[in-house]
């Protein structure tokens, strides 16, 4: 609704005025009236008007001080356009005409008015403010335009690792270069709530661009990059400090800022945003911390090997009943006695082995566990889901713990189905062939290691020893018919030689076959005869 003021210092002719509109016009104004130029003015301070229809003579203040104090006055409110006014008066005076061509009234009517000149320029009125909306809305859009392929290129540029003159001078013709040609740090912001998501980008480039304002910084670029995050451009680098002191005072835990060293030419802004992007990275180590300086970060850290050894041993022993073990090898990966020391790509590329060696594998083998184990499963494969380290660390942990026991659980259920007494009768039907626990496990469907544990488990032995009981119980059982020669039960059960038989025999049974054949058939003619194999 358009705002239109009536200012006269007769009451009679404000109340005319205001019912021939509200009656030619319903609903289309909103209409408030004033007695004299100074009261007029102090209500468009407070609530603006689009349309101002006044008097010349008035007490106090006239229609021409009015009007001509209106075209200094600044803008009020949210406004974007100076009143449009329409003049009134009794008398045909040229110098009120000269007046009102001088300050660009839109029509001068003289009194008494008529109805039909009064809105035939309240039509006009309404004309001209419905063209400077839409050139309003045209000057806006190209303006944003303007912005976005300008914070495009700065984007470009400061992806740019390696500069040609060339690049410089495209860059150059698009960019304000002028801008640029004074010291600048780039400062990269990210907001990160308690549970680890992301304020919203436009929201947190709104409250950025305000609280650098507050400070009083000279911001000559704001642009979002690819990951969402807030680049700011500007100076002098202590207001970026006084930036961060402002989110503290305004409990804004979760504001993160990395701030580059000074540039001062357009081809610094790239150094200057991998500046800022590493300082960033390292508030992920130390809590408590809003910003982080590039000049702070210590230009070597310590380089280690990922322990891909440590890391599949935490793998294995997962549904082994060793609690504190895991807790402790999670510790000892991460070198958490050295985190304030620690080389942010470290903790990124140990967090991505133990996803891909641990906690994927864990859930190819043994499938989706609980709602709340899959969630928090989903969120420790990302390290950018937390606000900290620490955060991170508790809630893998957490879900170690989780997966510790949601295998025990599986496990004892495959116990219970039959899969571990699968396997038994695999050994015992084939013990004469070429076996080992990998062709097992294959068999039943069960990862190698857990096989390892849950086999043992349920038969009180390992693979191997259960193996070699199966094969020397048959061989005893062979050696009892007496119909075959030592070296031909050995092939018989599955062993590779003579030799070998024999001393897992002596191993297990604490005589050798020879000795064991022996006293089934001491004194019998048919072993006095058989033909026996040398030992060892």
């Amino acid at each position: 609704m358009t705002k239109l003021m009536i200012v006269d210092d007769e009451k009679n002719i404000r109340f005319g005025l205001k019912t021939m509109i509200e009656r030619e016009f319903p609903g289309e104004f909103e209409l408030i009236t004033a007695s004299q130029g100074a009261e007029a003015l102090e209500l468009y301070r407070a609530e603006g008007a689009e349309i101002m229809i006044t008097d010349i003579r008035m007490p106090v203040m006239d229609g021409i001080a009015l009007i001509e104090q209106l075209s200094a006055e600044p803008l009020p409110g949210a406004q974007t356009v100076r009143p449009l006014v329409i003049i009134l008066s009794g008398f045909e005076d040229f110098e009120y005409a000269k007046a009102a061509i001088r300050y660009q009234a839109v029509d001068y009517l003289l009194k008494p008015i008529r109805r039909d000149e009064l809105f035939g320029a309240l039509r006009k009125c309404q004309d001209n403010l419905a063209k400077s909306s839409q050139m309003a809305e045209q000057l806006a859009v190209t303006e944003n335009y303007r912005q976005q392929i300008q914070a495009g290129k700065l984007m470009d540029l400061m992806l740019l690792k390696d500069f040609t003159e060339e690049d410089v001078r495209k860059l150059s013709a698009e960019i304000d270069v002028e801008r640029y040609n004074s010291p600048f740090s780039v400062a990269l912001l990210t907001y990160k709530y308690e549970n680890g998501s992301r304020m919203k980008k436009d929201e947190l480039k709104s409250l950025a661009e305000h609280m650098f304002k507050t400070v009083d910084g000279q911001l000559k670029a704001s642009l979002l990059d690819h990951e969402g995050r807030v680049i700011l451009i500007g100076g002098p680098q202590r207001k970026f400090a006084e930036l961060s002191i402002l989110a503290d005072e305004k409990e804004l835990d979760g504001l993160l800022i990395g701030v580059s060293e000074e540039g001062s030419r357009l081809q610094d802004l790239a150094k200057c945003y991998r500046q800022a992007a590493e300082s960033l990275s390292y508030t992920f180590i130390y809590p408590k911390t809003h910003l982080i300086w590039f000049k702070e970060l210590p230009a070597e850290r310590p380089r280690h090997v990922v322990p891909k050894e440590d890391i599949r041993k935490l793998g294995n022993i997962l549904g082994t009943n060793q609690e504190k073990e895991i807790g402790q090898l999670l510790q000892d990966i991460f070198k958490i006695e050295h985190l304030a020391g620690m080389d942010v790509d470290y903790l990124n590329a140990v967090s991505k082995q133990i996803n891909e060696q641990v906690l994927d594998e864990v859930f190819r083998m043994y499938g989706e566990a609980s709602v709340e184990v899959i969630k928090l499963y989903r969120k420790v494969g990302d390290l950018s889901n937390f606000r900290h380290f620490h955060d991170y660390f508790r809630s893998l942990e957490q879900l170690m713990f989780s997966l510790n026991e949601y295998i025990k659980e599986i496990r004892s259920a495959h116990t219970e189905h039959g899969d571990m007494k699968d396997a038994v009768h695999y050994i015992e039907t084939n013990y004469h062939r070429p076996l080992n626990m990998a062709i097992v496990s294959n068999y039943v469907s069960l990862n190698y290691s857990y096989f390892s544990e849950a086999f043992k488990a349920y038969t009180g032995e390992s693979f191997v020893t259960y193996l070699k009981k199966v094969r020397i119980r048959k061989a005893k059982e062979l050696i009892g018919t007496g119909s075959l020669k030592l070296s031909e039960i050995s092939a018989a059960v599955g062993f590779e030689n003579t030799r070998h038989f024999s001393r897992v025999f002596k191993e297990l049974e604490g005589i050798s076959p020879f000795e064991y054949r022996g006293k089934l058939f001491v004194g019998s003619e048919r072993f006095n005869d058989r033909e026996l194999p040398e030992e060892e």
